[in-house]
């Protein structure tokens, strides 16, 4: 791992840490949306239907990841000075995302929000996602069923965001499962009817922190 992206990640988890008031803020990884790692994978380009990252049963995954040891779960439990025992015995576990246009302010496919709170519960249906981009890694997302009415569903996006500005929001909270609440926030890329596709396409970089609560 590069010194810079070692930084980054450093910088996030503390970012995380201050948002939420977690113990221990685990980052590690990456993605990046662009035309050229669509060409190595078609998961990597801009998701087009409405979805929430990760289903209540990601807890297990999470836990497994970092029970089996990876030279990247080690490197993200040093940085933040946690162990594998604060994985398996947290109390709460939230996942935050932190997303970013590393392009041009204005794209062709923007990333736009839902508000959960205008999202029924059976409209949020697990799917099984197998190898995700490559990385062996399995998982259920939600995807999010179309509402009867369009207008049912209330959608918010940020537009011409600035390669220096971020967008935070939660995909996963074992206490809102627990309690049976919405713990996901529904999110799609979309085409920007202003835009013509490629002219310029988007270009972003997410991040993930998995927070623990002692």
């Amino acid at each position: 791992m590069t010194p810079t992206k070692s930084r980054a990640f450093t910088m996030i988890s503390a970012l995380a840490k201050q948002l939420t008031g977690c113990d221990h803020a685990l980052v590690g990884g990456h993605i990046r949306r662009n035309p050229e790692q669509a060409r190595q994978h078609s998961a990597l380009t801009p998701i087009q239907f409405v979805h929430s990252d990760f289903a209540a049963s990601y807890l297990n995954v999470i836990r497994e990841r970092y029970r089996t040891q990876t030279p990247e779960t080690q490197s993200s439990l040093q940085r933040a000075g946690a162990t594998i025992d604060d994985v398996m015995h947290a109390k709460r576990l939230l996942i935050i995302q932190f997303w970013r246009n590393t392009g041009p302010a204005k794209m062709d496919f923007p990333l736009a929000f839902c508000d959960t709170r205008s999202v029924a519960d059976e409209a949020a249906l697990p799917l099984s996602v197998t190898d995700y981009a490559g990385s062996g890694v399995d998982f259920e997302t939600l995807m999010v069923t179309r509402p009867t009415h369009p207008s049912e569903h209330h959608w918010y996006y940020f537009p011409e965001m600035t390669p220096d500005e971020v967008v935070v929001f939660r995909t996963f909270d074992t206490d809102m499962a627990k309690a049976g609440t919405h713990f996901w926030t529904p999110h799609s890329a979309f085409q920007d009817p202003e835009v013509q596709l490629g002219q310029p396409a988007r270009r972003s970089i997410e991040l993930r922190a998995t927070c623990l609560f002692m």
